[in-house]
């Protein structure tokens, strides 16, 4: 598996450094397959909550700040998709936007897939730690 903080997720870092952009906080999965990388920005055929093809219903999570190493050095949303009729499939990665419609992807992971039907959902739970 791999999750990165994508590179354009770096732009968004900088940018609400500065005190403009958006916050990510929009959760988006995909079903398609690929390994992620830094360079990334769209996950690997994101899908509905139907789990059709598209880029309109990312789910908006919640953000929040936590300690792994160093007090507040971790950045995290955490929210949960669940899927709509037909809903049927499997997921295979997930992500982060800047937007509740398409944006700006901010960080995205990928997995062994989970095969999802009608009214099941997964919980996410996207962090960032930041290092010195």
């Amino acid at each position: 598996m791999a999750t990165f903080c994508v590179d354009q997720g770096l732009d968004i870092l900088t940018a609400r450094l500065r005190g403009v952009g958006t916050e990510p906080l929009h959760i988006a999965w995909g079903t398609g397959a690929g390994t992620a990388a830094a360079t990334d920005t769209s996950l690997f055929t994101e899908a509905l909550t139907t789990l059709a093809a598209g880029t309109t219903d990312h789910t908006l999570g919640t953000s929040s700040q936590q300690t792994t190493t160093t007090t507040d050095d971790t950045y995290r949303v955490t929210g949960t998709r669940t899927t709509t009729s037909p809903g049927v499939g499997t997921v295979t990665n997930a992500g982060l936007f800047d937007a509740a419609s398409g944006g700006l992807l901010f960080m995205k992971g990928d997995f062994t897939g989970i095969g999802l039907a009608l009214g099941d959902s997964i919980a996410f739970t996207f962090n960032v730690q930041l290092t010195n």
